[in-house]
């Protein structure tokens, strides 16, 4: 029974580390979940005329790599889409960078 012990102890900690990062990734899922809702509402009107945009087309593989890296990196066919975003959308202009990117990723 004592050899036992241990492996169980192991065994409870492997769960509990395991069932933890399940619920990181929940909460995660979550955050981008309600982030993405955010932005659809803003562009559930004009999703049209925002995919009919050729700058933001052009800005996806930019806006997944921002999006992924948590803003940290900005390429200039993002920032140029931002950028029309704001100048042709009212809804746009109070919008955050990260959600303007999920937006045009979720195009």
């Amino acid at each position: 029974m004592r050899h036992l012990l241990p492996t169980i102890l192991a065994t409870t900690l492997c769960l509990g580390a395991a069932s933890a990062q399940a619920q990181t990734l929940v909460a995660t899922s979550n955050i981008v979940i309600r982030a993405l809702e955010r932005s659809f509402d803003f562009t559930s009107d004009t999703t049209t005329s925002i995919r009919d945009m050729k700058v933001v087309r052009a800005a996806r593989d930019d806006a997944a790599s921002f999006v992924a890296s948590a803003g940290e990196i900005r390429g200039v066919e993002l920032e140029a889409a931002l950028v029309t975003l704001r100048e042709r959308l009212p809804e746009a202009r109070g919008a955050s960078d990260q959600e303007l990117a999920a937006a045009i990723l979720a195009l």
